[in-house]
């Protein structure tokens, strides 16, 4: 058997022997369930085309002169416009617990897309910049709260053995949108001609086109998905969470493998429940004000802790690095850097960078199949390596040609292919690794609000390198390139010397590793008598309904042993 992840505990490691099959296998078993999960996932397409779209539309003639905008180059006007979507983003994520709390994961995507497509309707009525400064912010409220509210839901909706699986395919959804909008945004750009004659609709498309996943998204919210067993259970709808899980599972509520993910889900409510009365005792009267308190007594934590703040330091930095190594300079603002190569003909900027939204999309799939394999630490520093290397290579090509690609035709599109390389690395490595580091390093009692101080870091962090980037290209693009490649190559000595290998690590082996003794012990003990006390262990055989422990003999038989309490 596969070691246990970071948190996995013995229940968990016995009900995955008794479920089988993972992996691509267990998505196809699970046919009902990974179909939902899909489907879903229309909210990481529209943010991942979001994020892409907007670059190719920037280039074009017909959206400078229809915003009054700036001219067609770089700067920091240009960097604000861009990045203005970004802060939106991390303002919806900042919401978007509360909601999904308090008014359900369903509910929340329907707010999300509504919010959503009002920001995208404000940029087409375009008459100034000013419709795409707070079009793109309204947008961002929405794109923001999908990033985070779809993987939950997913996560909540799959059975533990495909869980991993049908998360990943967020990340794939991501990658496939911003591939997409790279080429409805290479192709619309031919809409009435090009420069003086280019029509409205080459830019307008584009915009408009998102509003269709994102619709039919919130039509099959509200017409047949589900609501999330886990949302179903904290608020207090336990048979309605049975019901649920065996439609989903396709199987009857007397199912063994449903009743034990349902005592799983059971067993965890009212661990987090215990945690907050243990914690907090003084604030469990159910009001706003004292659930607020919690919240804000918890998020401290994560600083004044030393052993939390160890933790948090960990994700939020790996976060600065996953934006700071210059992915979402090259997706926001490729078209101009190609240009800077003097490529022959007017498209040709944009044919190069759809080129890198197809590698972006087909090399996050390694990572999905063989992450568990590797290992975490491994593949981000081979990753930062390969990244840091490429964009020295490419500085030196424009220290060396600069004004002269012209005549070095080459020259221009070899630097072209390293960055194409630069997102092959990129893409099996920092994209979807750098979030299950995050989320692994947390005790299990931490972990919720840990992993969203993290992506808070990161939508930050996107923020800042979407409003810098641009102005850094107008100044100096050989300055840019020499920047992310020593940013990158820091990430790799960070990473090397502080970020701890999770693959494989209990929780009580994270504890020793960043200083700390009992936390993970006393988490543990504390779900053990949960799982005890409602009839878990026993239904998995792990103990025998009269609270003795099972356990196997070095000679092979099984005997029951009695558990102290």
């Amino acid at each position: 058997m596969a070691p246990p992840i970071a948190g996995e505990s013995a229940v968990s490691a016995k009900r995955a022997e008794l479920a089988g099959k993972g992996g691509i296998m267990g998505l196809l078993s699970n046919k009902k369930t990974s179909a939902i999960g899909l489907f879903a996932s229309l909210g990481g397409l529209v943010y991942g085309y979001n994020q892409g779209m907007f670059a190719q539309i920037l280039q074009m003639h017909s959206f400078v002169e229809a915003t009054d905008s700036y001219a067609k180059g770089t700067g920091i006007e240009q960097g604000i416009l861009t990045s203005i979507l970004e802060l939106g983003a991390w303002i919806g994520t900042l919401f978007n617990g509360y909601l999904a709390d308090a008014v359900g994961r369903r509910l929340t995507v329907l707010i999300a897309v509504f919010v959503f497509c009002i920001g995208v309707i404000v940029q087409a009525c375009t008459q100034s910049k000013d419709y795409v400064f707070a079009g793109r912010f309204v947008t961002g409220l929405g794109v923001g709260s999908l990033s985070m509210v779809v993987p939950l839901y997913n996560a909540e909706l799959a059975p533990p053995e495909i869980r991993g699986s049908l998360v990943a395919v967020q990340q794939l959804a991501i990658t496939f949108g911003i591939m997409v909008s790279f080429w409805i945004g290479y192709g619309t750009n031919y809409i009435g001609g090009t420069g003086d004659t280019q029509s409205n609709a080459a830019w307008l498309v584009p915009v408009c086109i998102q509003l269709f996943p994102a619709i039919v998204l919130a039509v099959g919210m509200m017409m047949f998905m589900p609501q999330s067993p886990r949302h179903l259970m904290n608020t207090g709808r336990e048979e309605e969470c049975l019901q649920t899980l065996a439609r989903l599972r396709g199987a009857s509520t007397d199912d063994i493998l449903v009743r034990i993910e349902f005592l799983e889900i059971k067993s965890l409510h009212m661990f987090e429940k215990q945690v907050q009365a243990e914690k907090y005792p003084q604030w469990l009267d159910g009001s706003f004000s004292s659930r607020f308190r919690m919240g804000l007594a918890d998020y401290a934590s994560l600083v004044t802790n030393p052993s939390l703040f160890k933790r948090t330091t960990v994700a939020c930095l790996i976060m600065v690095f996953q934006q700071w190594n210059g992915i979402n300079a090259i997706n926001y603002y490729a078209p101009f850097i190609f240009d800077n190569m003097e490529l022959p003909g007017n498209t040709t900027s944009l044919l190069a960078t759809g080129v890198v939204g197809i590698f972006e999309f087909i090399f996050t799939i390694p990572a999905v199949l063989w992450v568990d394999q590797i290992g975490r630490k491994k593949i981000l520093i081979t990753g930062a390596i390969g990244m840091a290397v490429c964009h020295f290579i490419v500085a030196g090509i424009i220290g060396a040609y600069q004004g002269e690609f012209g005549e070095n035709r080459a020259a221009g599109w070899t630097a072209i292919v390293f960055i194409w390389i630069f997102v092959i690395n990129f893409a099996y490595s920092w994209g979807p690794v750098a979030w299950i580091v995050t989320s692994e390093v947390f005790p299990l009692s931490m972990r919720a609000k840990g992993v969203s101080l993290g992506g808070s870091s990161n939508w930050l962090n996107n923020f800042a390198v979407a409003t810098a980037t641009s102005p850094f290209i107008e100044v100096s693009t050989l300055g840019t390139f020499i920047f992310f490649g020593c940013v990158t190559t820091v990430g790799v000595f960070y990473v090397y010397f502080f970020v701890p290998e999770t693959k494989g690590r209990t929780l009580e082996e994270m504890d020793e590793i960043f200083g700390t003794t009992g936390m993970a012990a006393a988490d543990a003990d504390r779900k053990h008598r949960i799982e005890r006390e409602i009839g878990l262990l026993a239904l998995l055989g792990m103990e025998s309904p009269e609270g003795e422990k099972h356990v196997e003999t070095t000679a092979g038989s099984e005997e029951f042993v009695e558990v102290k309490n």
